[in-house]
């Protein structure tokens, strides 16, 4: 499915995780990968920018993190990176430059693109959002099936079996995700897509498209 391939979701000059995307063919094959990443990466970071914060936590000195946020190690926060009041970071976490981790919102083993907004009340778990993508109010990312099975890609006809038993979302660029939804193990949303609000999401959504709902997802005009 060339849609959900890497080359297709993300512009990898985004992130500081390119070395480790551009190694593999689809985004969820990094999962496994980002805590190993973040302790390889870390340590090298430019001291005159990046300082060590915690064990196996590295901030961007302009970085504004809430003085009521946790943050656990290992994570790399971006440079004017926010973190906004309550926010909590369970660790496994590469917030980028420029992003917004907001109110009450919790992230865990996941990749933000430079300028992701995950701004309130959303959780984001073992998922990659792409550059300037954004996360209405409540909206979250589902990250195991309720049968506990091993997470599939699917797409009409086609799938893939990831091996992942905890998979969330694979946002690409620029995606627009309604206040309220849900995306459901496994959902793969191509660039440049609007997510209706109070969606529940699986399977594939194509780049530039309105996903209104499962039966309705209509081209950009």
């Amino acid at each position: 499915m060339e849609e959900c391939k890497i080359k297709n979701l993300y512009n990898l000059e985004e992130t500081i995780a390119k070395e480790l995307l551009e190694n593999c063919t689809y985004p969820w094959e990094t999962l496994p990968q980002i805590s190993e990443f973040i302790l390889k990466i870390g340590p090298t970071l430019n001291k005159e920018i990046y300082e060590q914060k915690g064990e196996d936590i590295w901030i961007a000195k302009n970085a504004e993190i809430a003085p009521t946020a946790y943050i656990k190690g290992p994570a790399i926060i971006g440079e004017n990176a926010e973190i906004r009041h309550c926010a909590f970071i369970r660790g496994k976490a590469i917030v980028g430059n420029g992003a917004v981790v907001g109110n009450s919102t919790e992230l865990k083993n996941v990749i933000l693109f430079n300028k992701v907004q995950v701004p309130h009340y959303n959780y984001v778990g073992d998922s990659i959002l792409g550059y300037k993508s954004h996360m209405g109010a409540g909206s979250i990312t589902s990250n195991v099936k309720s049968d506990k099975k091993l997470v599939i890609v699917k797409n009409g006809t086609k799938t893939i079996e990831t091996g992942l038993k905890k998979f969330g979302a694979m946002i690409g660029d620029e995606v627009e995700v309604g206040c309220g939804s849900i995306l459901n193990p496994g959902t793969v949303v191509g660039k440049n897509t609007n997510i209706y609000p109070l969606s529940s999401v699986r399977g594939v959504v194509p780049e530039n498209s309105i996903y209104k709902n499962k039966n309705e997802v209509v081209d950009k005009r």
